[in-house]
Order: C-alpha cells, then sequence, then structure tokens
C-alpha cells in the first residue's frame, strides 16, 4: 500500500528515506526471465566505499550480490559485494557467521533441511536495513546481527544467547560465483587475525571466470573477546577439479567441504579451502564484536586501513559515523513536494549511484596496479567496478554534475590501467584490474568525450585520447564499416566514434575528427531498405536472413534486445536517423506505437525494455521530434510505475547505478539523448522543486509550478527568470547555478515553439 503522505519540508537527513531493500532480490520468477530482477544488497557500507558488511543468502547461480530476499536463510555476512550486476557475479569475500553448537564447515543449501551446514535460518520481520546499517535474528542459532561500515573497514556486533559452544566463524574460501583458490591466516595476538584470500578465474567468480578477475583480498580483524578456543579447518580439494561456479554447488565438493580437517590451536595456515573460528562460552544476551579492514593491496594495508577507520570498539559510533557520511553525500540534491514513498524511491535511487565506482585506494595512498604491482598516487583515487556499457548512458551524466572527482578518477583509474597491462585501450567493464570484455561498444570512449566536453579534465588528455582511438580502432567498423553479424556493436561503435570525433575536434586534431566523424555515420550500412529497419550483415556484405519475426526477433544481431529496440540507438545523428526511416511524423507513430505495447508494470518486454538499457534515451526522443508532451507523458508514466518502494521495486538490475541514476535525472527533470554533448533534454519533474548542490558551492533548482499527478505537462519555461524555449538545457548552464522554472498543465501546450538543437 502506498504511502500518499507528502513531506514539504526540506530534507535535513535524507538518509533516513534509504531502503537498501529496493532491487534487492535475484528472482527470476518475479522478473519474467532469467535475468532477475534488480539485484542490490541490502548489508551496510559507505559512499563508494570498498567494504560492504552484507548478509549472503547464495553462492551460487546468477546472484550477483550474494543476497535475494526470498530466500530463507543466511549463510554468512561478507565484507565485499557486487551491487546489480548479471553475469554470475563476484566478491562476496570473507564470510563471518557466528554460530553455536557444533562446528560445521559447509555452508550448507539454502533449501536444506535444518542443521545442513552452518547457514542459519532467520526471522525475516527481524531483518532491518538502513543506510549504512543492517540487522537481523539468525533462528536456529538465536543469535541477533548488525553491521555497519566505514570507508575500508566493517564491523559485526553479535548478542549471543547462553551458550557453552557459542563461536565466531570465517569462511576464507567462499566467493559468490565460485570459491577463492588460496588462502592464508595467522592469528597475530589473542585478539587478532590477519591473512588473505586470492581469487583467480579458475575459481569462477565474475562470468564464472570469463570475466578474468584475479585478485587478492587481505584482511586484518579483531575481535572484543580474547582467543581461548581457536582453530582453522581445512578441506582436501583435489588438484584435478574443477573450482568453477558449477562445481563448487554440486554435493561432491559440498562433501568434501563438510569432511574438512579441523586443527585446534593453529596458529597459520596457507590452503586452498580454509576457515577459522575462535569458540567461547557466552551468557544470555552477551555482546561480542568483530571488525576487520580489507584491502587489495596488502595485510598492513588492510591493517591500517582499520586502525585509521575504526580504533575502538564502539559500535554506535562507526554506524552514526555511516549515517553521517550518507546525509553528506545525499544532500547533494534537496526535493521539495512528493510522497514519503517518492522521497524513499529518490533518495535509494541516489544511495544505489553513489555504491560505484568505488574506491580501492587504502588511506595511504596505494592501490594495486593491473600489473599486479603496488602504486601510489596522490592525484586521483584508484576506482573500480566500471560497467560501462550501462552507466555511460545516465549514471556518468549524474556524476558529471554532482561528483565530477569520480569521473576524473574513473578515467585516470582507466587509463593507468591500461599503461599498467601494456595493453593501451580503455576497457568496456573493468573489475579490480580485470579487463573482463562484458558487453560490447567502447563506452569508457563516451565517458572520456563527455568529461572533457564538459571541462572535467584532471588526467593525461592525450594518453587518454590515444588510447579511446586504440579502442576504436582495435574495437569498431573501421574494417567493413560495420560490424559482421551485429546490429547492436555497428551502432555503438558509431556513436562512440562520433563521440572520439567530438574530442579530437576539441583537441585540434582535425584530421582524426573528421574520420571518425565520417565513421560515425556507419549505421547507415546495415539500414535495409527491403524491410526498413536495421539488419545485420554478413562478412561478405550479404544480409542475414530475414527472420519471420522481423525487427521483433530477440537476439537478431542483437545483445539482450531486438532491432526494434536497438534500433533507436543513433543518439549523434537523430536527422540522419529519422531520414533513414521516413520522416518525422512516421517515426513519431513508430515510437508512440513502441510505447503504446509496452506493458503498464514495465517488466521485462519486447518493446520498451525499461529493465534494460539500450532503450533508456528513447522517451527523449520525443523532444528532438518536436513533440516534447510525448517525452514529458512517459518519464512521467515510467518514473511512476517502473520504480517503486519495495523489494520488486525495480524492474530489472539495478546494474552498478545506471537503472538509479535515470531515475534521478529523469525525475528531477533533466536527462541526457546523446553523452559527448553537452545537452540534458528537459521533461516532467515529478517534484515541485529539485536542488542540487554543485561542486562550486552553487546551486541550481528545477522548479516546477501548479506540478501534480495531472500536471505533468510543460506550460512555459523561464531559466533565470527570462523565458526559456529550447526542449533542452546546457550543462554549463546547470553549472553556473539559478534556476529553470516550469509551469505545469494538465494539457500539452503543442503551440509552444521550441528549439531542440
Amino acid at each position: 500500500m502506498c504511502d500518499h503522505t507528502y513531506v514539504h519540508s526540506q530534507v535535513v537527513s535524507p538518509a533516513k528515506y534509504v531502503n537498501p531493500f529496493i532491487g534487492a532480490s535475484t528472482s527470476a520468477g518475479k522478473a519474467g526471465i532469467y535475468h532477475g530482477l534488480g539485484k542490490t544488497f541490502p548489508g551496510a557500507t559507505t559512499p563508494f566505499g570498498m567494504v560492504q558488511v552484507s548478509p549472503n543468502t547464495i553462492t551460487g547461480g546468477d546472484n550477483g550480490s550474494g543476497y535475494s530476499y526470498e530466500h530463507s536463510s543466511i549463510e554468512g555476512f561478507a565484507f565485499t559485494q557486487m551491487s546489480g550486476i548479471g553475469w554470475f557475479g563476484d566478491l562476496g569475500n570473507f564470510l563471518v557467521m557466528p554460530t553455536t553448537g557444533k562446528l560445521k564447515t559447509f555452508a550448507g543449501k539454502p533449501d536444506g533441511a535444518n542443521g545442513d551446514g552452518y547457514r542459519s535460518r532467520y526471522k525475516k520481520e527481524s531483518e532491518k536495513a538502513s543506510a549504512g546499517y543492517y540487522s537481523v535474528k539468525l533462528s536456529d542459532y538465536n543469535i541477533g546481527v548488525e553491521a555497519t561500515a566505514a570507508a575500508h573497514s566493517g564491523m559485526l556486533r553479535f548478542t549471543f544467547p547462553a551458550n557453552k559452544e557459542s563461536r565466531i566463524q570465517i569462511d576464507l574460501a567462499r566467493r559468490v560465483g565460485g570459491t577463492s583458490t588460496k588462502q592464508y591466516v595467522k592469528i597475530v595476538d589473542s585478539q587478532t587475525i590477519q591473512g588473505w584470500m586470492q581469487c583467480t578465474p579458475n575459481g569462477g567468480g565474475w562470468g564464472n571466470g570469463d570475466g578474468k578477475a584475479n585478485y587478492t583480498v587481505y584482511f586484518y580483524a579483531r575481535f572484543s573477546k580474547p582467543f581461548k578456543n581457536t582453530g582453522v579447518w581445512s578441506a582436501s580439494i583435489p588438484d584435478t577439479a574443477s573450482r568453477k561456479r558449477e562445481a563448487i554447488e554440486s554435493d561432491y565438493y559440498q562433501q568434501w567441504i563438510a569432511d574438512a580437517v579441523v586443527t585446534k590451536g593453529t596458529k597459520e595456515k596457507e590452503g586452498k579451502h580454509l576457515g577459522f573460528y575462535t569458540e567461547f562460552e557466552t551468557k544470555t544476551d552477551e555482546v561480542v564484536l568483530m571488525k576487520a579492514g580489507i584491502s587489495f593491496v596488502s595485510m598492513n594495508g588492510a591493517k591500517e586501513n582499520l586502525e585509521t577507520e575504526i580504533g575502538s570498539w564502539d559500535f554506535d559510533a562507526t554506524h552514526s559515523k555511516a549515517v553521517s557520511l550518507w546525509n553528506k553525500a545525499l544532500n547533494v540534491i534537496d526535493i521539495d513536494g512528493a510522497t514519503s514513498d517518492q522521497k524513499s524511491i529518490f533518495y535509494t535511487a541516489l544511495y544505489h549511484t553513489m555504491i560505484d565506482p568505488r574506491i580501492v585506494t587504502d588511506v595511504d595512498g596505494n592501490y594495486m596496479g593491473g600489473d599486479h604491482k603496488i602504486h601510489h598516487s596522490t592525484s586521483f583515487k584508484k576506482r573500480t567496478i566500471f560497467s560501462g556499457w550501462d552507466v555511460f548512458r545516465s549514471q556518468f551524466p549524474l556524476q558529471t554534475i554532482i561528483n565530477p572527482a569520480l569521473v576524473n578518477d574513473m578515467i585516470n583509474s582507466l587509463v593507468t590501467l591500461a599503461d599498467e597491462t601494456d595493453s593501451s585501450y580503455l576497457e568496456r567493464w573493468e573489475l579490480l584490474n580485470a579487463y573482463s570484455g562484458c558487453m560490447l561498444g567502447n563506452p569508457a570512449v563516451v565517458v572520456l568525450a563527455d568529461a572533457y566536453a564538459k571541462g572535467i579534465r584532471n588526467y593525461d588528455v592525450e594518453k587518454a585520447y590515444r588510447y579511446a582511438v586504440n579502442t576504436n580502432e582495435r574495437f569498431g567498423n573501421g574494417r567493413l564499416g560495420y560490424d559482421p553479424g551485429s546490429i547492436a556493436k555497428t551502432l555503438e561503435y558509431a556513436f562512440a566514434d562520433w563521440c572520439l570525433s567530438q574530442l579530437a575536434k576539441e583537441l585540434h586534431k582535425e584530421t582524426d575528427s573528421e574520420k571518425f566523424y565520417q565513421r560515425s555515420k556507419s549505421y547507415k550500412n546495415i539500414w535495409d531498405t527491403t524491410h526498413q529497419w536495421f539488419r545485420p550483415r554478413k562478412e561478405d556484405g550479404s544480409w542475414e536472413p530475414w527472420p519471420d519475426e522481423g525487427r521483433m526477433t530477440d537476439w537478431y544481431g542483437t545483445f539482450e534486445t531486438n532491432p526494434y529496440q536497438q534500433g533507436w540507438f543513433i543518439p549523434h545523428d537523430i536527422p540522419g536517423m529519422v531520414a533513414l526511416m521516413g520522416g518525422k511524423e512516421k517515426v513519431i507513430a513508430d515510437l508512440e506505437n513502441f510505447f503504446n505495447k509496452t506493458p503498464q508494470n514495465f517488466m521485462w518486454n519486447s518493446y520498451y525494455n525499461h529493465a534494460n538499457e539500450p532503450v533508456h534515451h528513447v522517451p527523449f526522443l520525443f523532444n528532438k521530434l518536436g513533440v516534447p508532451w510525448l517525452t514529458q507523458k512517459w518519464t512521467r508514466i515510467i518514473c511512476d510505475s517502473a520504480y517503486h518502494n519495495s523489494v520488486e521495486g525495480l524492474v530489472g538490475n539495478e546494474d552498478v547505478g545506471q537503472m538509479s541514476a535515470w531515475y534521478v535525472l529523469a525525475s528531477i527533470g533533466i536527462h541526457p539523448v546523446c553523452p559527448g554533448s553537452t545537452s540534458f533534454e528537459i521533461t516532467s519533474p515529478l517534484f515541485k522543486r529539485a536542488s542540487i548542490r554543485l561542486p562550486n558551492g552553487k546551486k541550481f533548482s528545477v522548479i516546477a509550478k501548479n506540478n501534480s499527478s495531472s500536471n505533468i505537462y510543460i506550460e512555459s519555461a523561464l531559466l533565470n527568470g527570462k523565458p526559456y524555449d529550447n526542449s533542452y538545457i546546457d550543462y554549463f548552464d546547470i553549472m553556473k547555478g539559478g534556476s529553470l522554472e516550469l509551469k505545469m498543465s494538465d494539457k500539452p501546450n503543442k503551440s509552444r515553439k521550441l528549439n531542440d538543437e
């Protein structure tokens, strides 16, 4: 049931509106597609923090966050998680679990019987999550668990029952989507352990190993209760055994873990599948805490991270600091005139845009490079999880406004990675230095061109440009004028060529600019005049056979889409697209058909499929076609129908901030069609006022007068008090500060003459 209570006062503590359960489901059944729903995690983290202390309910399957709300048991609480990703997953390292009774060395299956492994059922009504905090009651052990986090470290607070065999155990081998392949643990003193977990493609993880993730997680962990009875378990994994996702999910592999040898009093151990435990007696409601620093650089780095951030055992102070960090970060945008539910949706969306790309630089400035050597930087913070194909569309354009330093960081991270790996090109989907090759296109080139056009330039521009050229030459339409067999790649590469041509032009590289500009028109090479739509060509230039379902055929030269959906992706040359498609009126009619056939709940479908990124710019095309009221109509409908304050509140994978960034921008009334240019299309805001606190200390506000659920159309506009007749606003006008004032109506103003270029 929706809460339609309106909140008119200025938000002072926006963190209180964050609902981390929004999107926290991987359920393919509820999504109606194997991709599942949001795949977010509900645990504790900080803005762009390296640590996420979160419950994990499942290790295998396509469960990238390690958690799904409908699961009835928890296998532990990890200190690293990915957010909103498909293609299996990774991280989920350093899995901590409080237990009682007999020690068990394997987690057990999510649907296993009571007592099957160390996992525990939990009381769903006890589960609470907010910005920087998570808590739950583990039913099988009668243990309360609370989690909070700092940027590079985290803390767990356990409330135990009276028991002579209480313990905290840590599965060092555990990894979402696979296993770490080697681990090390050492007792440092009577309350401290340190060690590492090595994760390679042989252990599955990102893309079940195909994503090439190869990293080591270092830890330094302290316990409030001194050690009395400790030990290590070590499973004997045959050298010839597969350690990919499907193997570790198997009964035989789980039996190897269940049969692990437990050695009490071990001070130091290295092995293929290790766990550590500390056992103690507890009284009723006795509180025991554990805190850990994490590093991707070294054990000393993990120690310094912990000691710098969480020096005491004050859980509540650590939690309070995390909330303060979130309030400071989320206060970048104030909204007024929203329902309570809308505030939760908005601030949770903004929160989800602040998970990645996360910082992986330690507190001392060290980071692990792509050459597996330690590097140091004082000029930028190394970031990771660049989901390029998703985030160039909304997430990075949003960050250019609210956090340009992040954009500089990410470009620096990609450029230095290209250096360190001798790759000399920019990766499209990066995870912990891995050139995963996931998805398609050249999104890093888009992000670079977009940043440079907006004056965001704190990186080696010449080197970045050179690597961008290498990227488009390595992956692109240059050889044949199209990508054989692919509509999607041809269109994406054409757009990246346009972006590169604009960057070259600004750098006064006229020959390059003209070359890539001409290549940006490659999309025309796959237009089939017979069927009046885009069609994949073979290597020899002939057409691929036209399918019976035509442009509605899923995966026909496309990726996760059909040609009807993918074919609208010509953001850099809309007049050229319109000319191919038969003129403005025909295109408008086709687009209206596209939206009118979309299901009202916006779940996965063959038309406007908001659950997948390639169409995210499409509602704003109406602006470019001279019918802006249709942009206003459909963005309002999408905001209201595809986003909810519930677990199933995202219609598709959150995709590392992209799904949420779309909402943040559209709901305040602006969104780009063509990153690489400085234009943001204007649309109908959800709120009466949205004010952005800009990094330069100024404020830009979008004011919607007479706004309501029925007054969704823009009747007129003022920019800084003067009549404004463009259907877009320039980035630099936003960054100057000021106000865009929109007068709203329940009827479209079709007589209003607007400039759309």
